[in-house]
């Protein structure tokens, strides 16, 4: 197996998501490839005005700790990208640094997996045998961008995927908006370690709050959540709780909102390691997302994440959990949302194991499989490589 560049739109960090658990699996699969993954670009000209300097201070490469051939590295953007002739200069920056680190790791003939569409500088300038594009979320939806911003996205994002040897996608709607824009296209879903989660339903809990508790996991801003959905929920229950676990990137408006209501609590980012623990404590997990078409471009991890659990599941009517409607609740708007999660204190025996079934049908080494099998079938690797069953 070819040793990969991985840019990720995220840090290797606790909050593990789809790169991590694709790097990782990659990574045990075939521990003599070496894989150089990196993260966000440490942003120096942020750090001086906003008096963080001790961010710069921050390991700038590391290995991953029990994945050996796994390096975790950073770039510097030294201006702001706001500006273009500025955001060329951190480009040059970046690729300058990461030949450097290639030369350095002894990378052979890699190829360059980039999930962030400002990476298309770094398609053919990095010594690669191939380019893959994998797209997780259709960025220049999101209805709080300004029309500059869209339209860079837009640009940078039409000219990776004309420019790439494979677009990997994570959802149907991505897969349709993209497919005449490259050369070949495959829809890889998200995965769950299915094994993490096993305790989820069945491990003795103590209760940090009042139930019944109602929990959602993952990242809340506007664009993805509906802050409105939750406080009407928190309002239905008030001797309940409503538990946010994840970043918090809500607008102040909405923050300051929610944490007014008692009965609505915001955890922060819990580690992936300890997310079972406290899923167990849900009676419910909810996914209070709005209903947009930039939601519509997602295939939520925590769908497989919540079916791992067993725990009964309430959505808005949302891609990849209304495709499960045997087991979860899908409802739209306030009332029915309320409702449903009400019906769900209530479900019936069976619908557990049915759902950790179902979840462990699409665990990240299914996925690995299945992009394997399309890498041999592409040439990009010999036949050896590529499991007997591998789902396509």
């Amino acid at each position: 197996m070819n040793d990969l560049i991985f840019v990720s739109m995220e840090n290797w960090d606790d909050v593990w998501r789809r790169n991590q658990f694709l790097c990782a699996t990659l990574a045990r699969r075939f521990p003599g490839m070496k894989i150089l993954f990196v993260g966000l670009p440490l942003n120096v000209s942020h750090h001086v005005r906003h008096g963080t300097i001790s961010k710069l201070r921050e390991p700038m490469r590391q290995p991953v700790p029990g994945l050996p051939n796994i390096i975790v590295a950073r770039t510097v953007k030294l201006l702001p990208d706001s500006i273009a002739a500025t955001r060329k200069i951190n480009e040059v920056i970046a690729r300058v640094h990461l030949r450097r680190l290639i030369r350095e790791l002894g990378l052979r003939n890699p190829i360059l997996w980039l999930n962030p569409h400002s990476a298309v500088h770094m398609a053919g300038a990095m010594n690669e045998s191939r380019v893959i594009y994998d797209i997780t979320d259709d960025w220049a939806l999101m209805p709080s961008l300004g029309s500059a911003e869209r339209a860079l996205i837009e640009q940078q994002d039409r000219e990776l995927a004309a420019r790439a040897d494979l677009v990997i996608v994570c959802s149907e709607a991505l897969e349709k908006s993209r497919a005449g824009r490259c050369a070949d296209i495959m829809l890889l879903p998200n995965g769950v370690d299915a094994n993490h989660y096993a305790e989820v339903c069945t491990a003795p809990v103590s209760r940090e709050w009042p139930g019944p508790v109602f929990g959602y996991t993952g990242t809340m801003h506007s664009d993805r959540t509906d802050a409105r959905l939750i406080l009407d929920l928190a309002r239905a229950f008030p001797r309940g709780s409503v538990v946010l676990v994840g970043p918090d990137h809500w607008a102040a408006s909405e923050r300051g909102m929610l944490a007014a209501q008692p009965n609505i609590h915001m955890t922060g980012p819990v580690p992936y390691r300890k997310i079972p623990e406290t899923m167990a404590q849900f009676d419910v997990c909810i996914v209070p997302h709005v209903e947009t078409r930039f939601t519509e471009s997602l295939n939520p991890i925590k769908l497989w994440e919540y079916l791992a659990g067993g725990k009964p599941i309430v959505s808005t009517n949302i891609a990849g959990f209304r495709d499960y409607p045997h087991l979860c609740r899908i409802a739209s708007g306030s009332v029915a949302f309320i409702a449903a999660c009400r019906a769900a204190l209530c479900e019936v025996e069976e619908l557990p194991a049915a759902r950790v079934a179902e979840a462990r049908r699409h665990t990240w080494e299914v996925r690995v499989d299945a992009l394997l099998e399309k890498l041999e079938q592409l040439k990009w690797i010999p036949p050896a490589l590529c499991p007997a069953g591998a789902i396509s």
